[in-house]
């Protein structure tokens, strides 16, 4: 405890590091309180309707979780910073298909500029579907006397779509400001944010589910909490799991100075895809709902509708197995690799230059991508088992999935940053042995 407080205190004693973290809190809680503002036009007595959807929704309770309750609060920020992140997603799959953004890519500080700029119009693209979508939703699920001006009126349609687009474009302003004023990336952390002002909701649902219906009482919540103990524990060794390979570089006497002759380590990740391919697999995932509209398909789409069920959970996870070895073919380019170690004068000890060192790479990382990816198919439907087993649906989701993924590597990342301020002020780190590696390590 005495070295958590002295620890707290080095964190203040850094004058940058003090007014980035104040900057960071500050931006975050008014993201917060945007999002129990309102969308003009809707009389917020009349959002139990639609709260409760939420609740008995898998989609429409992630969404929910991801904007910290303001999806079920028809809040200004209702849709949050998931249509950003559909954007970024679909120009970082251009960059591997597309010559243009490819060259956008190689060009440094002005291509990353640009890149942002199509990501910013793609986003109010997106949200130019998502917007009238998310109204009509809310249409169909509260009540006629929750819309101020009617039910039907084309005014409240219009401004509403420009409230909700206008939200997410400041939300989405608020992260870029965090990112370069701040501590951490900003986007994540206010990813990050509304899950975790979900936690408390889910929680307290859970103590009231045990203490209630009488399920176990206090004994069973401890024994739910060390199991949730134990799933972040896990989920941390997944995240920062890396396979070292070592690099040799051949030494050169430039005047009177030797350079290289060193050996350093390639850090090749078990998880080199992150959170990607289990967001890919639940956007799948409700394609087959539509066969229920069908009378000859309807028995698909029943079958997928259960969250909990064999065939939902089994092909959930063939699906992330699936989407970790397509998303990490695309994010790690062998090629490259080997051309930067020979332009540098680095070889693999064993392993000769060129075709030979990128046949390499890609063995090594074929082999570890198995298991990392089954490690983060089990995390995926880790949520289905917890509800099996009788949890609460809203804290179940806080056993795996995306959600558990992006609290942990957040954390890191952030945490990773505030020791590397303290560490070049020759501060101690934030652990007595050791360092922080989050996932850029």
């Amino acid at each position: 405890m005495k070295k958590l407080i002295e620890t707290i205190k080095n964190i203040f004693k850094i004058e940058e590091l003090r007014k980035r973290i104040l900057f960071t809190l500050s931006l975050l809680l008014v993201y917060r309180l945007g999002s129990f503002v309102v969308i003009p036009g809707i009389n917020p007595q009349a959002l139990n309707d639609l709260q409760s959807q939420v609740d008995g929704n898998g989609l429409l309770g992630l969404l929910n979780i991801f904007s910290g309750g303001a999806f079920s609060n028809a809040s200004i920020f209702a849709l949050g910073i998931m249509p950003y992140i559909s954007a970024s997603i679909v120009i970082q799959l251009l960059g591997i298909v597309v010559p243009y953004f490819q060259k956008l890519q190689k060009e440094g500080e002005s291509g990353r500029r640009k890149i942002n700029q199509w990501t910013r119009y793609l986003t109010i693209i997106v949200l130019l579907l998502q917007a009238p979508a998310y109204l009509a939703n809310l249409h169909g699920t509260l009540p006629p006397y929750a819309f101020v001006l009617g039910q039907s009126s084309i005014l409240f349609t219009v401004s509403a779509t420009i409230v909700l687009i206008a939200g997410t474009m400041f939300v989405m302003w608020l992260g870029e400001k965090i990112t370069d004023k701040g501590i951490g990336n900003g986007v994540s952390l206010i990813i990050m944010v509304g899950i975790i002002a979900r936690l408390p909701h889910a929680l307290l649902a859970e103590f009231n589910t045990r203490f209630t219906e009488a399920t176990g009482g206090f004994v069973m919540l401890v024994v739910e909490l060390a199991l949730l103990f134990l799933v972040f524990a896990a989920t941390i060794a997944l995240v920062q799991a890396t396979r070292k390979i070592p690099v040799q570089y051949a030494k050169r006497i430039v005047g009177n100075k030797q350079y290289g002759g060193v050996r350093q380590y390639i850090p090749l990740k078990i998880n080199a895809a992150g959170v990607m391919p289990i967001i890919f697999a639940q956007a799948l995932m409700f394609i087959p709902m539509f066969f229920s509209r069908f009378e000859a398909t309807s028995a698909i789409g029943t079958a997928f509708a259960d969250y909990t069920g064999l065939w939902y959970n089994l092909v959930f996870g063939l699906l992330v197995v699936a989407f970790t070895y397509f998303y990490t073919a695309i994010t790690v380019n062998p090629n490259m690799m080997a051309e930067d170690m020979k332009r540098n004068g680095g070889f693999i000890p064993g392993v000769k230059p060129g075709k030979k060192t990128v046949e390499y790479l890609d063995t090594i990382m074929t082999r570890i991508t198995l298991p990392g990816s089954i490690f983060l198919a089990i995390v995926a439907i880790l949520p289905a088992f917890a509800m099996l087993l009788g949890i609460n649906n809203q804290f179940a989701l806080f056993y795996g999935g995306t959600s558990l993924l992006i609290l942990v590597g957040v954390v890191l990342d952030t945490l990773q940053q505030i020791e590397s301020y303290l560490l070049l002020r020759h501060y101690d780190g934030l652990m007595k042995t050791g360092r922080i590696k989050g996932r850029t390590a």
